[in-house]
């Protein structure tokens, strides 16, 4: 029987605060990544993750670096990125990045990857946006194939070849387990079936409906490439504020909801300001929008899990100049109030 597994992610964005308009330091903001990731240990969560970006308002471009140093203040909990931008990133080099975390954390690494939301670092090193898909399938299939084999030979288009190559080190894991990060195209979906790795869902707002092909599509080709029903796991990712009650959660985490899109969408080139009645529409109960009391959050997720059947969800806890205290809030709610009720149901409903 597979456990569900609840976790938490950031993507180190460095927001201003928008009731203040002060923005942290990069240095208190990976102090306070890394206390995150101690509460979520210390509190039972299953994962921590850790996203990469290449931009001066974002904190961390290496996953794998922050990650091993929360590995020595943590005893528990996996470790992942939530996402590595694979087409640009070396596939030897990832892989024995994450080894080595493997090994520092006591077999607790993962590898969540995913062709990114942004662009920035195609010609950072040197790649060409137009390769944007190849370049991410010839990755995956050499970064999985060093998961499995000690000695590599390759011969490919975009890396360099070379022969009888020892990927060192090892693992303390047989294998490190690897997901696919998929935002809504079918490609991918298909893709991560085909390969027989997990499939991690970004569920930003919206109908939840809207992803259910993408599951059937990946359950899919994961039976036709010969895969067993069994490795082919689901995980859902969301923006998560649970409040003490759901008009009190709303109330919170409006202004730092707004702040997220609307600089979001600067760095992207738009501009967007979500009012409040956009908000009140995003955080309605059919949606896929995490904000509100445990109960409302957790009847989301079940809600979710009747549609997807998924094994794992990741909430993404500190977006848009949320204050720490509030993080460390939302994630001993989270850990004390959403985990526990959805083990029992979930559980409840394996059991039957």
């Amino acid at each position: 029987m597979t456990n569900f597994e609840v976790g938490i992610y950031t993507l180190a964005d460095m927001g201003p605060d928008p009731l203040t308009g002060k923005a942290i330091s990069a240095k208190q903001r990976m102090d306070e990544i890394v206390q995150a990731a101690q509460l979520a240990d210390e509190a039972g969560l299953d994962i921590f993750g850790v996203g990469e970006h290449h931009r001066l308002d974002y904190v961390v471009s290496s996953p794998a670096v922050v990650l091993a140093a929360i590995a020595q203040v943590t005893k528990q909990i996996k470790l992942t990125s939530t996402t590595i931008v694979l087409s640009t990133l070396d596939p030897v080099r990832l892989f024995e990045d994450f080894a080595s975390l493997d090994i520092l954390s006591g077999g607790r690494a993962e590898i969540l990857a995913g062709r990114g939301a942004f662009i920035e670092s195609f010609p950072l090193f040197g790649y060409d946006l137009n390769d944007y898909n190849e370049l991410f399938e010839e990755h995956m299939n050499l970064l999985l194939k060093a998961n499995k084999n000690e000695v590599v030979s390759w011969n490919g288009k975009f890396r360099p070849s070379f022969q009888e190559g020892q990927i060192a080190p090892r693992p303390l894991q047989e294998q490190l387990p690897i997901w696919i990060g998929v935002g809504g195209t079918p490609d991918s979906a298909a893709r991560a079936g085909r390969l027989g790795v997990g499939m991690a869902l970004a569920i930003l707002g919206g109908d939840p409906m809207r992803f259910k092909p993408l599951v059937d599509i990946y359950h899919e080709a994961g039976e036709q490439a010969g895969h067993h029903p069994d490795i082919l796991k689901v995980a859902v990712t969301g923006h998560t504020y649970v409040g003490e009650t759901t008009e009190k959660a709303k109330e919170e985490f409006y202004p730092y909801y707004s702040n997220y899109w609307n600089y979001i969408s600067k760095q992207r080139g738009s501009y967007m300001r979500m009012s409040r009645e956009d908000f009140e529409a995003a955080a309605a109960p059919s949606t896929a929008l995490f904000v509100g009391s445990s109960d409302q959050v957790v009847e989301k997720i079940l809600k979710q899990h009747e549609l997807f059947g998924h094994t794992r969800f990741i909430a993404q806890v500190d977006i848009g100049g949320l204050p720490f205290d509030k993080v460390a809030k939302n994630i001993e709610r989270i850990a004390t109030e959403v985990m526990p009720k959805l083990k029992k149901y979930i559980g409840a409903e394996k059991a039957r």
